[in-house]
């Protein structure tokens, strides 16, 4: 089974704060839902952050190739 896209796993960290927040889940449950949201937070977070390396990249490779200072990070 292939990894869930980027908004799907929002999508799913959204759910489990919303179960969370509504506070009807026993002390087992809130564990496991604590537990896979703090998996997929991860998940979404390096995402990010490889995908913010990117673009910074890029933005250099446009600035060299134009002759602009890229904007500092």
């Amino acid at each position: 089974m292939s990894e869930p896209t980027f908004e799907e796993a929002q999508t799913e960290l959204e759910q489990i704060v919303l179960r969370l927040e509504r506070g009807d889940v026993d002390l087992d449950e809130l564990t496991k839902l604590w537990e896979r949201g703090e998996e997929i937070y991860r998940r979404l977070a390096r995402d990010l952050t490889e995908v913010e390396g990117k673009i910074e990249e890029l933005a250099r490779k446009v600035a060299a190739a134009s002759g602009d200072t890229p904007p500092a990070a």
